[in-house]
């Protein structure tokens, strides 16, 4: 039975420098023009809505104030992560359509919670042409989110964005895969120092969109399940300008779709994000256009009729030493906690009612808390499901420059 994608737009440009004094980044505007090219009905996605953000206004914000935005970005977060959390809960594949790049620290918060929920860990893709890894660290001030979601969501940074509900870092170091930056990327070195395993855009090409899916997929093996971030400045500006901060070296659009389509094609893979594409730079809508052709293509696995509904795995073994050419150290073995099961098995073929009419009754849930006593307590929003191991899938083979928000 295939699985159910729901789309959520969450138009947020709080985490960008205004373009010019008296203007606001367009990246807002972008769930709006994706939709406008047929993405729910070529996906036949159920339309989980919008999540109206706070209102644009750096006011007097100057650099050593702090994360420009940082208490709306907070809250609109929280707001996020209960959105995600309940189509989780519905059995539905989530596909966030941002807004810029600090939708991320909702979708952590999202993931986070789950992972607690469940007694393990959840881990990070991270598609992205940069790495947003600037932080008060490696930078003499910060100021803007969407270039710091990869340093916040991993501890680095205010406590108001990088410890939201106490919970910090909402993904481990050695839990997140970072896929298309460029080669000589500002901050590579500190990835490496803190033990981020990369792969810059020569070596995806080197080794292949698909192989690099599966790659990413055995960083990750210790992980109960993961989320996948993807900013389309990782495509070449020369296929794709229409985005804040366009960085020449990036890959094609033939090569993003094979690369989605190899790390959603498993029950591991628990969402997506989309972020930074700005129709202010796509006045013919072209550019939309080419990027919901690649969407509806790279998420075919996902709405494929034996699609396996989303779960969470149980920890495998630990992830193994990565191919030689990419310059990472062996990652540490480490113990993740294998999520609850029901006293009464449930294999593979089960069906559980979700309780949601339309919902996809193939996922295997657990019991509500106080309906038995074993596992942990369930977080907020988000409910406990249950592993069915060896059914993880494999991939599919198939404007002006400015400097990152």
């Amino acid at each position: 039975m295939m699985r159910r994608i729901a789309v959520l737009d969450a138009p947020t440009n709080l985490g960008l420098r205004p373009p010019t004094v008296s203007s606001v980044p367009g990246c807002g505007k972008a769930p709006g023009a994706l939709r406008d090219h047929g993405l729910l009905a070529r996906l036949r996605a159920r339309d989980a809505g919008c999540l109206t953000p706070p209102r644009y206004d750096p006011g007097d914000w100057r650099p050593g104030d702090g994360v420009c935005h940082a208490p709306e970005i907070s809250t609109y977060s929280v707001a996020l992560a209960d959105r995600i959390g309940a189509i989780i809960d519905r059995g539905e594949f989530p596909l966030v359509l941002g807004g810029d790049c600090s939708v991320l620290l909702g979708s952590a918060l999202a993931m986070h919670r789950l992972g607690e929920a469940v007694g393990g860990r959840i881990g990070l893709v991270f598609v992205d042409g940069h790495s947003d890894f600037r932080h008060p660290g490696n930078a003499s001030y910060v100021g803007a989110a969407a270039g710091e979601d990869l340093a916040l969501v991993t501890g680095r940074g205010q406590p108001d964005l990088a410890a939201i509900e106490g919970r910090r870092p909402y993904f481990r170091d050695i839990d997140v895969v970072v896929l298309g930056i460029r080669a000589q990327d500002e901050y590579r070195l500190d990835l490496q120092a803190a033990g981020i395993t990369t792969r810059p855009v020569p070596a995806l090409r080197a080794e292949g969109a698909a192989r690099t899916a599966q790659w990413a997929h055995e960083q990750l093996v210790d992980c109960a399940g993961y989320w996948v971030h993807i900013d389309v400045d990782v495509l070449d500006p020369a296929v794709m300008p229409a985005v804040d901060a366009p960085d020449p070296g990036g890959i094609a659009f033939a090569e993003l779709e094979i690369l989605l389509a190899g790390l959603v094609d498993t029950p591991h893979c628990l969402g997506v994000e989309l972020t930074v594409f700005d129709p202010d730079y796509d006045p013919d809508g072209a550019y939309a256009a080419e990027i919901v052709n690649t969407v509806v293509a790279g998420l075919a696995p996902v709405v494929a009729p034996d699609a396996v509904p989303p779960r969470l795995l149980p920890a495998g073994p630990a992830a193994p030493a990565p191919r030689a050419g990419d310059g990472q150290a062996p990652r540490p073995a480490t113990t993740v906690p294998v999520p609850a099961v029901a006293t009464n098995p449930i294999g593979p073929a089960a069906v559980v009612d979700g309780g949601d009419e339309g919902a996809d009754d193939t996922a295997a849930w657990l019991p509500e808390p106080g309906e038995q006593d074993s596992g942990p307590a369930v977080g907020p929003g988000l409910l406990r499901r249950v592993a069915v191991p060896g059914m993880d899938g494999g991939p599919v083979e198939a404007p002006a420059t400015g400097e990152p928000a």
